[in-house]
């Protein structure tokens, strides 16, 4: 398999900002942060030279015409907001773009209409419910006249990517129903409801969000939140958790104990009837994680034999800027600390070839194969069904992941669609001008991976379920092992 070194590139941003203004200019910032992360992107993003992709450079001047048009009419500090949002949008891809790092005191107070949406298949559902509002598990047919579907790729697409991703729909469709301030686009005022196939209008009244409603929010699209580690939830039912691929100093503790735990378990694992790998939360990071947890159910041979087949035309392609070379050199000391020492090893022998990329003026580094020998085609350690529990949101190194669990007959997918990426990774975070903003840079690219360029993953059960608690997946799960038997 390539070498695919993911790391979490948000952690290395620690350039100084600027002083704020007492009464900040908001047009004057957006509009700087909007020409500053275009200029960035224009010098360092793969996709200015893709041959594969050569409408990006077109692409890439329509986000700046459109962000600059809300920028230049931005006088608060969520106009600010959605003017980064809007470039973010229109180039579509997690991986590219920029949004705010707005101070505490210029956040916008968030305002809810009383109740929480969940996105479920094909349609907006009532989710919870404050006394009075509409009934948990009504449909929410319309709003102002529209259909809910036409008004979320408008209000809530119109400022974020995934339009065309079904997962996005799942994790982020609901955002019709907050009012995060943006002056842009207005909130409904008021809905059709239908439940038990009977309709009924009703006015929405937006208020402040109570203490609980991040708890409802989350339980909407992830369910309840497991720390990461293993633990036997049923007889003979192995459950890990992994919420996080780009955990603080104790997360990267809690998964050096969860490696230990597999190898010291690894019988009792095996012998299991079934496993469960628990994505939920999960928004990426550094693939290096589940590749360990992988290595540690199937065995380090099998995973690598499976993976240099599957990836063995994948090559990867740097852009040798030295913006891109200032972040790479960070990763030596970053991946040290994840406990990977091995890979920051090659990370360093990786940094003189960048270098000297730069100064020839190449246009493309293409990354070198890990010098090693093929690998036999070992036979998996874990035989035992392997269930992949896959959120909406799941992108980025949380889809290396499945990539990785998927090279496996025994794995099955429960939950929702997960979210898709462009073949464009390994991303920085360069402090933009306004000293509230940050940019998404990416620095390299995958040529020929097999997933492409916007793919998800379909789940083999569907989880259309409201409740999406750890108890309710166990029931699933457990009614799925019944039916194989």
């Amino acid at each position: 398999m390539k070498h695919l070194f993911l790391v979490t590139a948000a952690a290395l941003a620690t350039a100084p900002v600027p002083a704020i203004a007492a009464t900040p200019d908001w047009s004057a910032l957006a509009v700087g942060d909007v020409e500053a992360i275009y200029a960035e992107t224009k010098a360092n993003h793969p996709g200015m030279h893709d041959p594969a992709n050569p409408t990006f450079p077109a692409l890439l001047e329509q986000a700046r015409s459109e962000a600059l048009a809300y920028a230049r009419k931005a006088a608060t500090p969520a106009a600010f907001e959605a003017s980064l949002l809007r470039f973010k949008a229109v180039l579509n891809d997690g991986h590219a773009g920029a949004y705010a790092t707005l101070p505490e005191e210029y956040s916008p107070a968030i305002r809810w209409p009383g109740f929480v949406a969940a996105w479920r298949g094909d349609a907006m559902y009532v989710y919870k419910s404050a006394d009075g509002g509409p009934p948990a598990g009504s449909r929410i047919e319309s709003c102002d006249g529209q259909p809910v579907a036409d008004l979320v790729r408008t209000k809530v697409f119109g400022w974020m990517d995934g339009a065309d991703i079904p997962g996005a729909w799942w994790a982020s469709a609901r955002r019709l129903f907050v009012d995060d301030a943006n002056p842009f686009a207005t909130q409904p005022q008021s809905c059709r409801f239908v439940i038990d196939g009977v309709a009924a209008d009703r006015a929405l009244t937006w208020s402040p969000i109570p203490d609980y409603y991040r708890e409802w929010r989350n339980g909407s699209i992830n369910g309840d939140l497991l720390p990461i580690g293993m633990e036997e939830r049923a007889p003979g039912i192995q459950w890990i958790a992994m919420p996080d691929f780009q955990p603080d100093e104790a997360g990267s503790a809690a998964y050096q104990a969860l490696f230990k735990m597999l190898a010291e378990k690894s019988v009792q694992v095996r012998s299991a009837r079934a496993v469960v790998l628990d994505l939920r939360f999960n928004e990426g990071g550094s693939s290096l994680w589940s590749r360990r947890i992988a290595e540690g159910l199937w065995g380090k041979d099998a995973v690598a034999a499976r993976a240099d087949q599957r990836f063995a035309k994948t090559a990867v392609w740097w852009r040798p800027t030295p913006g891109n070379l200032a972040e790479v050199r960070g990763f030596v000391d970053l991946l040290t600390s994840q406990g990977d020492a091995d890979t920051a090893g090659l990370v360093a022998q990786f940094i003189p070839v960048f270098e000297a990329a730069i100064a020839r003026g190449d246009t493309w580094f293409v990354e070198p194969d890990s010098p090693s020998a093929p690998k036999p085609d070992a036979a998996p350690l874990l035989t035992a069904p392997v269930y992949v529990i896959v959120p909406g949101q799941c992108a980025s190194a949380c889809l290396d992941a499945i990539d990785v669990f998927k090279l496996f007959p025994n794995t099955r997918l429960i939950g929702a669609p997960s979210s898709a990426d462009s073949t464009y990774m390994e991303v920085r975070n360069p402090p933009l001008p306004s000293g509230m903003a940050r940019g998404i840079i990416p620095m390299k690219m995958y040529v020929d991976r097999p997933r492409g360029n916007g793919e998800f993953y379909a789940p083999d059960i569907e989880m259309r379920d409201f409740d999406w608690s750890t108890a309710n997946f166990l029931k699933r799960i457990e009614e799925d092992l019944a039916a194989q038997l």
